[in-house]
């Protein structure tokens, strides 16, 4: 039997201790009481911060809302079925957040920044917590920027400018989804990154806005952020939240960014059933009493920066859904409350074929002609003017049938101005070309034309003006402004086109 000296017994013993590793790691850990719906109920937690993300088995994360006496309640992110009671939780000590940067720009992810197009991993060091204060009154700067929708009713009557929050209202069906998508696809060229966030649509509703995106060559200035019906509520709730945070890092790099929430109708339906599953007390229509302020703390978030961040803007374009054209019910009304003016968009405009079925009475943009350029701002005067004239004088013309010149001539120009703010989808208008035609109508120069021939008239304009004056929409652009001169040349293409115009329907007819 090999003799253990005393000696080497020491020195093993010696050894074990000099590499023995003092560093102790410590994991506060908790364990689930019960779970359901969605939603987990866990024990031993007594640190965690509110909005914290929580770890769990089956690469499930939890997300802490509840922060009781005794327990914490945590929405469960991801197939919460697999979690049963006695599980693991344990804290990360990092607010929710999601992957930021150039990385995302042309992808489709999940609400928590994960790619869900094929088209490999998102590789992004940057991560921004999807839940930021709102900059300050000191930190923004007025919004006087306009941000082109390339619709002729909205950049005449409701302009947006940058770092705006302009809401898109209306019952379904009545094109909220198309004048969004107009929105992103005339920005084509420009310096605007845009987000879109659908929220509780159909997989396949978002499969086509992707594919029209796609077709237009827009998705390689896009991000679009799905969280489906099919999605469970936490998702669509941190969707347009994780949004606003991608938009964030544009806004503050000095760069300009506008994010569409399609829908917050859908939103605070989902922020109502987490709510009711973690027992808060229901308010009125059984949205917990806090719904004002989910919508509110995500609508704030939009600004035009001030110089020394940078200069950057976030422009905000909420979407909302509508019962039976009910712009009174609960969550439209709060939502209008936060927002700088609403886009109306009606069922009866649609069905009669005003397409986009702007209603101009009910519309407004409570940052007017600041986000206009000059040139606009001029000439949509008028155009507001003869239309709200044209609405009252319609209403009142449905009862006399004799009615007098000047009345006649009104309701004339009403409807032929009503024919010219007409569009098709995704065919979005350059604003020297929506000048020219406003001019046009307002101008008087096609009073005389029967209305079928005023989209024509319209369309062999703008070719008219691209060949033989180019001029007139160049210096539009850069001057921004009508000046004389420029009044004087508009006129005179105007008038040498409707004689040309004219003389062509004649010999077509």
């Amino acid at each position: 039997m090999a003799q253990i000296k005393a000696d080497e017994i020491t020195k093993i013993i010696r050894e074990q201790i000099e590499n023995f590793d003092r560093s102790v790691t410590v994991a506060e850990v908790g364990s689930v009481i019960s779970v359901g719906d969605g939603v987990a109920r866990i024990h031993g937690l007594d640190r965690v911060m509110a909005g914290e993300l929580l770890s769990l088995p089956h690469d499930v994360a939890g997300l802490a809302l509840n922060l009781e006496e005794d327990q914490v309640s945590a929405m469960l992110l991801g197939d919460y079925t697999k979690i049963k009671e006695g599980d693991q939780v344990k804290r990360t000590n990092r607010i929710m957040s999601v992957p930021v940067g150039e990385a995302l720009v042309g992808r489709v992810v999940d609400a928590l920044g994960n790619p869900t197009d094929g088209k490999g991993p998102i590789i992004s060091e940057k991560y921004s917590p999807i839940e930021r204060i709102a900059p300050g009154v000191v930190e923004r700067q007025p919004v006087r920027e306009p941000l082109q929708t390339g619709i002729k009713a909205i950049d005449s009557m409701i302009p947006i400018g940058r770092g705006q929050r302009e809401l898109i209202i209306g019952d379904r069906q009545t094109g909220k989804t198309a004048v969004a998508i107009d929105a992103i696809l005339n920005q084509r060229g420009g310096d605007v990154i845009c987000i879109y966030v659908a929220i509780g649509q159909k997989r396949s509703t978002i499969a086509q806005v992707v594919k029209t995106l796609e077709e237009f060559d827009a998705m390689k200035f896009s991000i679009v952020i799905e969280a489906g019906s099919s999605d469970p509520a936490p998702m669509q709730f941190l969707a347009p939240y994780a949004g606003c945070a991608m938009g964030e890092y544009f806004r503050d790099s000095g760069r300009h960014a506008l994010c569409i929430y399609d829908d917050l109708s859908k939103h605070a339906v989902a922020y109502r059933e987490i709510s009711l599953l973690l027992r808060r007390p229901p308010g009125r229509e059984a949205y917990p009493g806090d719904v004002f302020y989910v919508h509110s703390r995500l609508l704030e978030r939009a600004a035009k920066v001030s110089k020394d961040l940078g200069g950057g803007s976030l422009t905000a374009l909420p979407i909302i859904e509508t019962q039976a054209s009910d712009v009174s019910a609960y969550i439209p009304t709060n939502v209008i409350s936060i927002t700088d003016g609403q886009i109306y968009l009606e069922s009866d405009l649609f069905n009669s074929g005003v397409r986009p079925a702007v209603n101009a009475g009910i519309s407004v943009s409570r940052v007017g002609g600041n986000a206009q350029i000059k040139a606009m701002k001029g000439i949509a005067g008028m155009l507001r003017l003869e239309m709200a004239q044209f609405r009252e004088l319609a209403a009142f013309a449905q009862f006399g049938s004799d009615l007098d010149k000047a009345t006649q001539a009104q309701l004339n120009r009403g409807r032929r101005l009503g024919e010219i703010l007409k569009q098709d989808q995704y065919k979005p208008l350059p604003v020297e070309k929506q000048i020219a035609i406003i001019f046009a109508g307002t101008g008087g120069y096609l009073d005389d034309l029967p209305i079928n021939q005023c989209l024509p008239f319209e369309q062999a304009l703008y070719e008219f003006m691209d060949t033989s004056y180019p001029s007139v929409g160049k210096q539009i652009v850069e001057k921004k402004e009508i000046t004389d001169s420029l009044r004087a040349e508009m006129r005179k293409m105007l008038d040498e086109f409707k004689v040309k115009f004219v003389a062509e329907s004649k010999a077509k007819a």
